[in-house]
């Protein structure tokens, strides 16, 4: 007899297992194979034999019962607190487990049951979402990393960049997606296979050829993930060179084209050499779904891979033609909120019935105000601003009840009860003002770049918004309370993660995949991996060209400084991506770091902005980097064309990234100004230049003794939380399941310049998609659900470019109510609750400022 604990549930279980499986050989004869053929995913009305179902149903007739039960065994104990486990499924093999006598008579379907999950988990993957997008099985011979899937990804990076970094200052963001990227990849690739003549050659024993045939799945996705590591844009070129080059922020001069390629060129690599540790950790995990990743590699297999003809729920469309029609749907759409009727995607309407009313305003409003607003938008670049049908509902839930009570928290405890004179200021903005309600000047607190004490007595200090306190107060909360709680809950991983860490440290030769049984991980063993070596080189490169930027212009950094961001780095990285990779929430590192670093270095905002461009892309860019290599690790795409592939999109990226936001700072009429026509408002750089201005030039000294001091106690509050709810989690573990404390104070760092307008429709539609339709119709979510999201988003960031060079950069506005409704009144004004009187200020007397 064999037993099994549980000790994570309601109450501790004991399974045994001492069952005669020789008495389910005759059960095995009458069980019916089209039943399990279906579960595998084989329309039974379909002549075309489906790939994935005949190779499961092989593996499923050759497993016998004793094998699925200890594999069903092993993955009770592997997934009792994974929260992306269907809950379902978990009680099903549970059931399974405890044996036969659960299902009475009905041996066969015992039988049945316990091979078909079995055979998920052990062949395939136990997460549906993860089937959907992914085949059990791999052909190495597949063309992958081939010249044209280099030069169309190298292409594709520099437009992809260029076009993302443009729009990134407005608000809302618009972004070419790695998804839109694929659908013109496509064509592209097939045009290269008709073009392209069949030249071949060898070298060094490997054979070359310029067009090896039909453009393949694999080739697709390898060029996916060429740009998908760079499409994003770089930090530094995303802040640091607007706010320091901008006159209404630093003015500094001496920010020349070299001192920004050196800036960006650094922060962009370090972050990838962090990636080479971090792959053993976050990549090969099975419970690393990556949530974020799902929709790109879900869409590359309906681009690329040969569909099978199947009926789903009653629909027989496949994902190619689907995406075909809701991306024309959404291009032709998005002329209305975007351009011929504005009111639908700032649809502030209860505004509307009293204009003027300031309290209506600020709890409603979607521009100045909180956005408490159920019918808020009907505009996906807004409803889609936390990716409604791509993480999953439990974690955007938790988000939002967080959002919700930030705005609560906002109103009656903050706002209007003028704490710390937050009724002087507007309540949602991310600027911070002056003691008279002007914006704040930090050039007349500064010279030669840092704090003048005399100029700053006489000038004013910098005033936080109410929501910027909030959020700020959130923020210090956050990182004891994740750090803490994701020790406790996932101790099990996190200490498994260290180990294989070690082992690969004392033992360089390792293999990455060693401990690493499943299906996916064993497909990935066959081809050479990136040794940790090329990774370091990357890192040390990347650390000279920082040096050498802050040793070389007149930035007042230390070079200590590079390192101690550094250190900060690899401290927090692994819980940090841990809870990224599952719940599909990320939060960077720049508040700690600014935090940090404002106590080191004092007075200096310059210094601050270097650091913190350090510290959070260090951070942000091992992630991205990670994601990428999970999308491989999906799609079995050879380690070291990945490598090479990144890092030298990457290079693009720099390069495209830099001239951009010059050309911007150069063309771009009232760039970052609050009522800029074509929306480029900068609501990132405002928040990165107030941060700035706080922590760097004024400094924690003063905010946490004089100006702000009950900020300080948010670290011990976020420090003390996780105790109840560790208690809740131990003593109703099921019930807790899917409860996330870490998201919901996660989803109140959401304001200034945000609001619930960008979550509420999300909302809807996570419900809708990742909870109801998921549940009640999964083969039609598995197949459609992840297409879905990128042809919209495909769709309208397509016409918002069109939109923008047609008819906005050359203004042809049309003027009429349904375009000016949302931004006559109390809402667009962003008046605060008090007035300052002329020749008067607020706050500390003028001489005695903290």
């Amino acid at each position: 007899m064999s037993q099994l604990e549980s000790k994570n549930h309601d109450s501790t279980v004991t399974y045994t297992t001492d069952i005669d499986y020789a008495s389910f050989k005759e059960a095995s004869e009458s069980i019916q194979d089209d039943d399990v053929l279906v579960r595998f995913g084989q329309d039974p009305s379909s002549d075309d034999e489906d790939p994935v179902a005949a190779y499961l149903y092989k593996k499923y007739r050759e497993m016998t019962l004793s094998e699925a039960v200890e594999i069903l065994k092993e993955a009770i104990v592997y997934h009792e607190n994974d929260v992306n486990f269907p809950m379902d499924v978990l009680n099903k093999i549970e059931k399974i487990v405890e044996g036969p006598e659960k299902y009475g008579e009905d041996i066969a379907i015992y039988q049945r049951e316990a091979k078909i999950e079995a055979t998920f988990i052990r062949w395939h993957s136990p997460y549906p979402e993860v089937r959907a997008i992914t085949d059990p099985f791999d052909d190495p011979d597949t063309p992958c990393d081939t010249i044209r899937a280099y030069f169309l990804g190298f292409v594709w990076s520099i437009i992809g960049t260029g076009v993302n970094q443009f729009f990134s200052p407005r608000q809302p963001s618009i972004s070419l997606s790695s998804g839109i990227l694929q659908i013109l990849l496509l064509p592209c690739g097939k045009a290269l296979e008709y073009v392209l003549p069949k030249w071949s050659w060898s070298f060094r024993g490997e054979r070359y050829s310029l067009n090896p045939g039909p453009w393949t799945y694999k080739e697709q996705m390898f060029a996916t993930i060429i740009f998908n590591v760079s499409i994003g844009g770089a930090y530094a070129a995303f802040y640091n060179i607007i706010v320091e080059k901008l006159p209404m922020y630093y003015n500094n001069q001496w920010a020349t084209i070299g001192y920004q390629f050196l800036l960006v060129f650094s922060t962009q690599f370090l972050g990838f050499g962090f990636a080479g540790i971090m792959r053993r950790l976050i990549v090969y995990p099975v419970r690393a779904v990556w949530p974020t990743i799902l929709p790109p590699v879900a869409l590359n297999k309906a681009l690329a891979a040969k569909e099978p003809k199947k009926c789903i729920n009653g629909w027989t469309i496949t994902k190619y033609k689907f995406f075909l029609i809701v991306f024309s749907a959404a291009f032709l759409y998005f002329w209305l909120p975007n351009y011929l009727f504005a009111a639908l995607s700032t649809f502030n309407w209860m505004t509307w019935i009293a204009p003027n009313n300031f309290n209506l305003a600020t709890i409603t409003g979607s521009i100045g105000g909180l956005g408490i607003n159920p019918i808020a938008s009907f505009d996906w670049t807004v409803i889609n601003y936390n990716s409604p049908l791509t993480i999953p509902f439990y974690s955007f839930l938790n988000q939002y009840i967080g959002t919700l009570i930030a705005g609560c928290v906002l109103i009656p405890a903050v706002f209007w009860t003028n704490y710390k004179w937050t009724g002087y200021f507007p309540i949602n903005s991310n600027h911070i003002f002056a003691n008279d309600g002007t914006t704040y000047k930090v050039s007349k607190v500064l010279t030669n770049g840092l704090l003048d004490i005399d100029k700053y007595q006489s000038y004013s200090p910098p005033f936080y918004t109410a929501a910027n306190l909030v959020v700020y107060g959130s923020f210090f909360a956050l990182y004891p309370f994740a750090i803490i709680y994701s020790f406790v809950t996932d101790w099990v991983a996190i200490k498994r993660s260290c180990l294989d860490l070690w082992e690969a440290i004392r033992n360089p030769r390792r293999s990455n995949y060693a401990g690493h049984d499943d299906v996916h991980s064993q497909m990935m063993s066959k081809y050479k991996e990136v040794p940790d070596w090329w990774f370091l080189v990357v890192l040390v490169i990347s650390l000279a060209l920082g040096i050498a930027m802050v040793e070389h212009y007149p930035t007042n950094t230390p070079v200590w400084g590079i390192f101690f961001t550094i250190g900060i780095n690899f401290i927090f990285l692994i819980p940090i991506t841990l809870i990224y990779s599952v719940t599909g929430f990320s939060f960077g590192l720049n508040v700690l770091v600014e935090l940090i670093v404002g106590y080191a270095i004092p007075g200096n905002g310059t210094a601050l902005n270097i650091l913190k461009a350090y510290g959070y892309n260090i951070d942000g860019q091992a992630q991205n980097y990670i994601t990428d290599q999970k999308m491989g690790h999906y799609a079995k795409i050879p380690p070291r064309a990945m490598f090479k592939g990144q890092i030298i999109s990457t290079l693009f990226q720099v390069l495209v990234s830099v001239g951009v936001v010059n050309w911007q700072i150069s063309n771009i009429e009232d760039l970052c100004t609050s009522h800029q026509e074509q929306k480029f408002t900068c609501p990132g750089p405002n928040t990165f230049f107030s941060a700035s201005v706080f922590w760097g030039v004024i400094g924690p000294k003063r905010v946490f003794g004089g100006l702000y001091p009950i900020l300080q106690w948010c670290f011990l509050i976020g420090a003390l939380l996780p105790i109840p709810f560790l208690m809740l989690r131990k003593f109703f573990p099921k019930t807790m399941r899917y409860f996330q404390p870490t998201l919901i104070i996660g989803g109140m760092l959401q304001y200034a310049p945000y609001n619930l307008t960008y979550f509420t429709g999300g909302l809807y539609l996570s419900y809708i998609f990742n909870y109801h339709i998921r549940r009640r119709y999964l083969a039609w979510w598995e197949k459609y659900n992840y297409v879905l999201s990128a042809s919209l988003t495909a769709g309208v960031a397509f016409s918002a470019i069109i939109i923008f060079f047609a008819v906005q950069y050359h203004d042809k506005s049309i003027s009429w109510w349904g375009n000016n409704v949302p931004y006559n009144g109390q809402d667009y004004a962003g008046n605060p609750l008090l007035e300052i009187p002329d020749g008067s200020y607020v706050g500390p007397r003028i001489g005695a400022f903290p």
